[in-house]
């Protein structure tokens, strides 16, 4: 005899543990998908914890292809395709493993509360004990990442660590510093105080006097060597980001000629050379929508994922897509106080502070890897010659582990001007023996108004180079 069931969903199990508990729940994929991995997470809802996810795969280097995102309704959904830095899906069992527990370790501290915006003091937890962490921020010009570096070495710093970006003539970097004696933590107040003072007066050393007059008033120096953050990589990115914002990027230099320079701004709609943002209110269901287009590379849904939360606004549905070197994305948002985006001023700040994150990290110019043993003013050194060669740092990152260092330093010529590889190549012949790689991006090597016109810009380099060569480090 034939008996009549209802129907049952096979997925109905899954769906009740999902929305009821575990509260938490990471799935890993690689079946589904045969060009990339697909990582699903499962969550009841707490703000920030996407910003969390994507830390997560951020500090394993990999590239988010596509991605999903609900959040509505207390619980958080999101689906992300990713790719190693070679652009392949995962294989290895062992880095799967290591994604979950990750994301698993970044959930139960944000549950703890011990995640949190990253600040001066935060950002050299896991060193504090070795090593004091220092951010600079102010105005950039040629030279100054050497000078800083050379002023330093004269207050008989080490610098262990530095991260630095410059973007639209500021400059913001995160460095861990050790005493050169002692190879340990600088705690004395008074030493502090003297370092921040002479670190000051080299970053404020083109600024007018206040009223006062007074030069330095020590604005741009931050010390710290307590403990409170996780001290990832991209914990460190997330607060250059901070600082940049800080120091107002995303507004363009008076008189500057830079890619950046030839966008335009109408009716909540900014267009550059390579990066479309617009903002549309979604008034039936009550979000601010917005539209990202760029150039697709890694780390990008990190940077405007990091510059919406930190600007307050909460994300509840995101669609990320690339393809080819293109990418979009868009973003279903409110502010924090739970209010879309009503006055044109506040949807082009936030249109100019993500088209900003977004170029930060993408640099004109070369790229020059060195390693050498490690020594007592290396960086100076190396610094010095760079801005000798004529060539400004526009991007670092400097590393030291044991006996060995490792900088790379995105530069340009102190016009702006391509760089000549020749002078590259001089550069490294008297660099010997420090082991100098140069890597060269060729899609973004000459940019619209950047080439030299006349005989008269190539004299104004040649002059701006030669003196270069003489300003103070003192």
């Amino acid at each position: 005899m034939d008996v009549c069931w209802p129907y049952f969903d096979p997925d109905y199990e899954n769906l009740t543990e999902r929305v009821n508990g575990p509260s938490f729940h990471v799935c890993i994929d690689n079946e589904s998908c045969n060009e990339c991995t697909v990582v699903k997470v499962d969550s009841v809802n707490k703000q920030g914890f996407l910003l969390q996810v994507v830390q997560a795969l951020t500090d394993m280097n990999l590239t988010i292809s596509k991605s999903y995102i609900s959040s509505d309704a207390g619980w958080f959904m999101d689906v992300f395709h990713v790719r190693n830095e070679h652009g392949n899906k995962l294989k290895d069992q062992s880095v799967i493993n290591y994604i979950q527990q990750a994301i698993y370790a970044r959930r139960e501290l944000h549950d703890t509360g011990m995640v949190k915006t990253p600040t001066a003091k935060a950002i050299g937890a896991e060193i504090s004990k070795e090593h004091t962490a220092i951010e600079l921020t102010g105005t950039d010009r040629p030279g100054l990442f050497s000078e800083i570096s050379a002023a330093l070495t004269d207050l008989r710093c080490n610098v262990e660590e530095a991260h630095a970006w410059s973007h639209n003539e500021r400059l913001a970097c995160v460095a861990y510093i050790s005493d050169q004696s002692t190879a340990s933590c600088i705690d004395d107040p008074h030493r502090l105080a003297s370092i921040k003072y002479h670190l000051a007066t080299v970053i404020n050393a083109t600024t007018s006097k206040n009223a006062d007059g007074n030069q330095n008033d020590q604005k741009g120096v931050h010390m710290a060597g307590l403990p409170g953050g996780d001290g990832t990589t991209s914990n460190i990115e997330r607060r250059l980001h901070q600082l940049m914002l800080s120091v107002r990027d995303f507004n363009e230099p008076i008189g500057s000629i830079c890619s950046s320079s030839l966008a335009v701004s109408m009716d909540s709609m900014e267009v550059g050379t390579n990066i479309i943002v617009s903002i549309e209110n979604c008034n039936e269901k009550g979000y601010s929508v917005v539209s990202i287009r760029s150039k697709d590379r890694q780390r990008l849904m990190f940077d405007t994922v990091c510059t919406l939360t930190d600007m307050e606004y909460i994300i509840f549905h995101a669609s990320i897509r690339s393809h080819g070197d293109s990418a979009f994305q868009e973003y279903y948002i409110r502010h924090r106080d739970g209010y879309t985006l009503h006055t044109e001023a506040e949807k082009l700040r936030v249109i100019r502070c993500l088209k900003a994150a977004i170029e930060r990290r993408v640099c004109e110019g070369v790229r020059l890897e060195l390693r050498a043993d490690n020594r007592v003013g290396l960086l100076s050194d190396i610094t010095r010659s760079l801005r000798e060669y004529g060539l400004a740092v526009v991007r670092a990152d400097v590393a030291t582990k044991g006996e060995k260092a490792t900088n790379a330093f995105y530069v340009r010529n102190i016009s702006g001007n391509e760089v000549d590889m020749k002078i590259v190549e001089s550069l490294k012949k008297e660099m010997e023996p420090i082991a100098l790689e140069v890597k060269i991006d060729l899609s973004r090597q000459r940019l619209p108004g950047r080439a030299w016109s006349s005989f008269g810009d190539m004299l104004k380099s040649q002059i701006e180079r030669f003196s270069h060569n003489f300003i103070s480090t003192k």
